[in-house]
């Protein structure tokens, strides 16, 4: 047998994961972190800290060249999901070790109240160009992007007329990450997932759909939506046999809008054969049980010579918002192998990338969206869980 370096690193962490030791200074949740041999957590976003009230709704994503960029909303006078939120960012080149500064991305109006909110991130993998997809107001749909790692960002553009039909009331993209399509039919297409109701506020059924972009972002489309009762989601692409197929995962609002409680409780699925244009059937996952909260779909790897095909889920795996869990899927998100807890106080929305160095990078809202954390994660931990 020949032992590689990724084997013998890790049979060491595995060996080695009972004897760490708990630095001094750190929560209760972050000593169980460290008992479990993971590097230490970093809070890139503190409540009250940096002239904001309160910092939510993360989005994580690795560039081309490996530099990792945190997203997160500002709310400069209060935790308002519509209050007068500001778009930013922070920025990593050693695989999350060390951050920069908060950058200011977008905002708008000064001090009157503009919600700029639900960052939905993707990276163009042919020009590196990052791009970035947000929701003004719950209303419009702005698209901005990044040519140098997320240094400096272009004034938005107002996409709402290409992605938006006549009719619909209140819109959101994501939040989270889009993908680019790698096969089939559709290869090069930036995806971004959003939904919508039909009523200006919330108060109507949502439902999830695509926009894409078949040209770079220089323009975007709209694709058709899925069923009632789907709201936030991410969206991962799965082998389709010469086909662009996707797999869509979504909060479910059975028990809020759908008037239905026993369909609660956990997550739908739902696959697309066209890469998005139209949705299958939706289905419940009755692994993935959720409160009613965002959640994270990732692919971490495809199946090749050297790997194994792996889909990464991540959300606060409880019936309140607690929990947090890491799960690994081998077989494209039909069932899950393998799980660990990440957090188990108050915990809530959550973005998933692949570092550079190959580890997982995650990052999530925690202690009553008091803190933005980052987390980095070897496979090999994961892969370990039961």
């Amino acid at each position: 047998m020949v032992l590689t370096w990724e084997f013998i690193m890790r049979f060491l962490l595995l060996l080695f994961v009972p004897l760490a030791t708990c630095p001094g200074g750190l929560t209760a949740g972050e000593k169980a972190l460290q008992i479990r041999g993971l590097p230490s957590p970093v809070d890139l976003y503190v409540s009250g800290v940096g002239g904001y009230h309160t910092y939510r709704i993360p989005s994580l994503l690795t560039t081309g060249k490996g530099t990792v960029l945190a997203f997160a909303e500002g709310r400069k006078t209060s935790r308002e999901d519509l209050g007068d939120n500001d778009m930013l960012v922070r920025r990593s080149t050693d695989n999350g070790s060390s951050w920069l500064k908060t950058q200011l991305v977008y905002e708008e109006g000064g001090s009157r109240r503009v919600t700029i909110g639900n960052p939905t991130a993707v990276l163009d993998e042919s020009t590196g160009v990052v791009w970035l997809v947000v929701q003004r107001d719950g209303r419009d749909v702005l698209v901005t992007h990044s040519i140098n790692e997320g240094r400096t960002w272009l004034k938005p553009r107002n996409i709402t007329s290409s992605v938006k039909k006549p009719g619909w009331g209140f819109y959101a993209v994501g939040p989270g990450v889009g993908i680019q399509i790698k096969h089939g039919p559709h290869r090069g297409r930036l995806v971004i997932p959003a939904y919508h109701r039909l009523t200006a506020d919330k108060s109507g059924p949502s439902r999830a759909h695509m926009l894409y972009s078949d040209d770079h972002g220089k323009t975007w489309q709209l694709g058709n939506h899925t069923g009632d009762h789907l709201n936030e989601c991410q969206v991962v692409e799965i082998p389709g046999n010469g086909t662009s197929r996707l797999l869509l995962n979504a909060r479910n609002h059975w028990g809020r809008s759908g008037n239905r409680p026993d369909l609660a409780g956990t997550r739908i699925v739902v696959r697309s054969n066209d890469a998005g244009q139209n949705w299958g059937k939706p289905a419940f996952d009755k692994t993935l049980i959720e409160p009613q909260c965002q959640a994270s779909l990732f692919r971490y790897s495809w199946k090749g010579p050297s790997e194994s095909s792996r889909l990464l889920f991540c959300n606060p795996a409880a019936r309140s918002r607690s929990n947090l869990t890491l799960r690994l899927s081998l077989d494209e998100g039909l069932t899950w192998a393998k799980q660990r807890l990440l957090y188990q106080g108050s915990s809530a929305y959550c973005s998933l990338t692949r570092l550079a160095n190959g580890n997982i990078g995650v990052v999530y809202e925690r202690d009553n969206y008091g803190k933005i954390t980052f987390q980095q994660i070897p496979l090999a931990w994961l892969e370990a869980g039961r």
